[in-house]
C-alpha cells in the first residue's frame, strides 16, 4: 500500500547502524591503546586495530573444543586446484543481503578458509557489490584476497575475477589497497600469479624455470606469454590493485 512503512527496511538500516557504531567504537578504542602502547611500527598498529574484533578466551574455553569463530588463516597453496570440493557452512540458514550480516555471518558461521572461499563464490560479483556499494570495511579486502589465492581453482577462474572487478567499484577501495600490510599485498600478487597461469593456453605454458626457488614470477611477464578475451578486464584489475 502507498505510504506505507517498510519495517523489514527499517531494520536492516538500524542493524547496519549499530554495527557501523559499534566497529567505530572498537576500531577507535585499540588506536588509542595502540598509541598508548607506543607500537614501534605502523605494521604494528595496524595489526591491533585489525585484531579488536576478537576477545580473550575465559576459564570455560577448553583446549582442542570445538570453535565457532575462525582464527585469521592466510596460508597460501603453491599450486591452484582444478574444482573445489568444500560446500558452504551449514550453519548458514540464508545468504547475507547486507554487509552488517556478512561481517556478522563472515566472523561466526565460516569456520575456515574454504567455507570463506564458498560464500563469496555463491554470492557472486553483483550481490557482493550491492552489498559492499556503500563501504568495505577495513581489513576485509586483504582478508578476501588471502581466500582466493589460498583456494582458487581453475573453473572459478572467471568468477574470481568479476568478484574482484565488484570489489574495485566499492568506495575508498583505492584506500583499502594503499592500506593493505605487506603479507596482504604478498597475497594479493600470489592470486593474481594464479589466475594468469590458469588463464595460459596448456599448449604453451609460461616458463617459469628460471625463477628463484620461494620467490614469484613476475605477473607482467607471464601476462606477456598469454592472450585471451579477458586479458584486458585481467590487466585493469592489476594496475586497480597496484600489482607490478
Amino acid at each position: 500500500m502507498e505510504g506505507a512503512i517498510d519495517f523489514r527496511a527499517l531494520e536492516k538500516e538500524l542493524e547496519e547502524a549499530i554495527a557501523a557504531d559499534e566497529k567505530y567504537q572498537r576500531e577507535n578504542e585499540a588506536k588509542f591503546r595502540a598509541v598508548h602502547q607506543k607500537v614501534a611500527t605502523y605494521e604494528e598498529f595496524r595489526d591491533i586495530v585489525l585484531a579488536s574484533h576478537l576477545k580473550p578466551l575465559e576459564k570455560k574455553d577448553k583446549v582442542g573444543k570445538k570453535r565457532n569463530v575462525l582464527w585469521n588463516s592466510h596460508a597460501v597453496k603453491a599450486n591452484f586446484k582444478q574444482e573445489s570440493e568444500v560446500q558452504l557452512s551449514q550453519e548458514l540458514e540464508q545468504l547475507p543481503k547486507t554487509s552488517a550480516e556478512f561481517y556478522r555471518d563472515w566472523r561466526r558461521c565460516m569456520k575456515n578458509s574454504q567455507e570463506r572461499y564458498q560464500l563469496l563464490l555463491q554470492l557472486g560479483s553483483q550481490n557482493l557489490g550491492q552489498i559492499f556499494q556503500t563501504d568495505l570495511a577495513f581489513g576485509f579486502l586483504g582478508e578476501f584476497l588471502a581466500v582466493f589465492s589460498e583456494n582458487i581453482c581453475l573453473k572459478d577462474r572467471d568468477s574470481v575475477l568479476e568478484i574482484l572487478e565488484s570489489f574495485s567499484g566499492t568506495k575508498r577501495f583505492g584506500l583499502n589497497v594503499e592500506l593493505m600490510s605487506e603479507q596482504e599485498k604478498k597475497n594479493c600478487r600470489q592470486l593474481f600469479e594464479k589466475l594468469q597461469r590458469m588463464g595460459t593456453d596448456p599448449s604453451n605454458p609460461p616458463d617459469f624455470s628460471h625463477a628463484t626457488e620461494g620467490e614469484g614470477v613476475p605477473v607482467t611477464q607471464i601476462h606477456c606469454q598469454a592472450d585471451g578475451p579477458t586479458e584486458i578486464k585481467f590487466m585493469e584489475l592489476m594496475r586497480l590493485y597496484k600489482v607490478t
